[in-house]
C-alpha cells in the first residue's frame, strides 16, 4: 500500500519543462546544421579559390613567357642592325633598356616588363681564376666597390673562400668549413662558382642590410662574362679606377645624360682604360687582363635579365628571367625565378 501511495504522489513533469527541453534540442540541431553548412560552404569557396589561383599562376607564366619572346625578338633585332657595322656595342639608348607597358594583354590582365644588362654589374665569379687562385684585379675592384657602398672590405676574403675549391682560408679575413660548421644550423662552403648573388646571405654575419646595399651592383655570371662599360653603373666603373678616383659614380644623373648625348658607348674604352688602376704583377693592363677568364672589360653583352610584372585581377605575379644571347643573335631563357635579388 505504501508503494502505490508513493506512485500516486509522483506527478509528471510540468508541460513548460518539456517544452524547454524540446527547444534546447531544436537549438542544438539548428546550430549543428549551421556549422556543417558553413564548413561545406567554406571548403567549396577555398576549392574554387585554389582553382582560380592555380589558373591565374598558369596564365601569368604563359604571359611571362610571351614577354621573354618579345625581349628575345628585340635583342635579335638590335643584333641584326649592328651586324656589319663598325660597332656592335650594347649601350644605353638602343631601345632594349626602355620599359615595356603597362599593356593590357587581355581584359583584366596587365603586363609591365623591363630589361637589364646583367653584364653592367660586377661579376662575383671573376674573383677566382680557373686555376683556383684569386684574381688580384677583381679582388681590388670588389674591395673598392664594398667601400663605395659603405661595407667592410673583409667580405672579399669570405666570397673568395666561398668560391674556391680548397678548404683553407685564403687570408685572415677568409672563412672555410671550420667557421661554417660552427653556425646554427651548421653547413659547408659551396666551393664552386656562385649561381645567385643571394648566396652572399650565407656568409656568417653578412646579413640582409649589407646585402640590400650591395645587391644592385653585383651578379653571378660565368667567369668569362666581361663587364660592359657602356651599361655599368658609375660605382662599378669607379671600382676599377685608380685609388681615390671617382669619375662616374658621384653623379648618376650626369652619367645618364652623358650616355644619352653620346648616342653610343660612354665612356669609350680608350677613355676608361686611361684611368684604370695599375695592373698587379702578372696581370696584363687594360681590357685584355685576366688569365684564363677572358677580357675583364668589353662593350657588348650576352646576359640580360627580364623582369615581368603581371596583374590578373587583384593577383600580382613577378617573373625574373635570365636571357642568354648567342653569337647568332638568338636569345633564350636559361634561368627563371619568382623572386629577384
Amino acid at each position: 500500500m505504501s508503494a502505490s501511495r508513493a506512485q500516486r504522489h509522483r506527478s509528471p513533469p510540468p508541460p513548460h519543462a518539456q517544452r524547454g527541453i524540446a527547444l534546447l534540442v531544436a537549438i542544438l540541431l539548428v546550430a549543428l546544421g549551421t556549422i556543417l553548412a558553413a564548413a561545406v560552404a567554406y571548403e567549396n569557396a577555398m576549392t574554387a579559390r585554389r582553382g582560380t589561383a592555380t589558373f591565374a599562376l598558369d596564365q601569368a607564366l604563359l604571359i611571362g613567357q610571351g614577354a621573354e619572346a618579345l625581349a628575345a625578338y628585340g635583342l635579335r633585332q638590335i643584333k641584326q642592325n649592328t651586324q656589319g657595322s663598325a660597332s656592335q656595342d650594347i649601350y644605353v639608348g638602343q631601345g632594349w633598356d626602355k620599359p615595356y607597358g603597362p599593356l593590357e594583354v587581355v581584359p583584366g590582365v596587365m603586363l609591365t616588363a623591363t630589361l637589364e644588362d646583367m653584364q653592367g654589374r660586377f661579376n662575383l665569379n671573376k674573383l677566382v681564376r680557373p686555376d683556383d687562385s684569386p684574381d688580384p684585379v677583381q679582388v681590388a675592384a670588389f674591395a673598392s666597390l664594398l667601400e663605395r657602398v659603405g661595407l667592410e672590405t673583409k667580405w672579399v676574403g669570405f666570397v673568395v673562400d666561398w668560391i674556391d675549391m680548397d678548404i683553407t682560408p685564403s687570408n685572415p679575413d677568409g672563412a672555410e668549413d671550420s667557421v661554417y660548421m660552427g653556425q646554427t644550423p651548421p653547413y659547408r662552403t659551396a666551393n664552386r662558382y656562385i649561381t645567385s648573388p643571394t648566396e652572399l646571405l650565407a656568409l656568417p654575419g653578412f646579413g640582409r642590410d649589407r646585402y640590400l646595399k650591395l645587391a644592385p651592383y653585383v651578379t653571378a655570371l660565368p667567369p668569362d662574362a666581361a663587364l660592359n662599360i657602356c651599361t655599368a653603373s658609375g660605382l662599378v666603373l669607379d671600382s676599377y679606377l685608380q685609388a681615390g678616383r671617382s669619375e662616374y659614380g658621384t653623379d648618376p644623373e650626369q652619367l645618364a645624360k652623358n650616355r644619352v648625348a653620346a648616342n653610343g658607348c660612354f665612356p669609350t674604352m680608350a677613355t676608361y682604360q686611361a684611368g684604370l688602376a695599375p695592373a698587379p704583377p702578372g696581370q696584363q693592363p687594360g681590357p685584355t687582363g685576366g688569365q684564363g677568364q677572358g677580357k675583364p672589360f668589353g662593350t657588348t653583352s650576352q646576359y640580360f635579365r627580364l623582369t615581368s610584372f603581371i596583374t590578373i585581377g587583384s593577383a600580382e605575379f613577378n617573373l625574373y628571367s635570365l636571357l642568354y644571347q648567342d653569337g647568332t643573335g638568338a636569345a633564350r631563357p636559361i634561368q627563371r625565378s619568382f623572386t629577384g635579388d
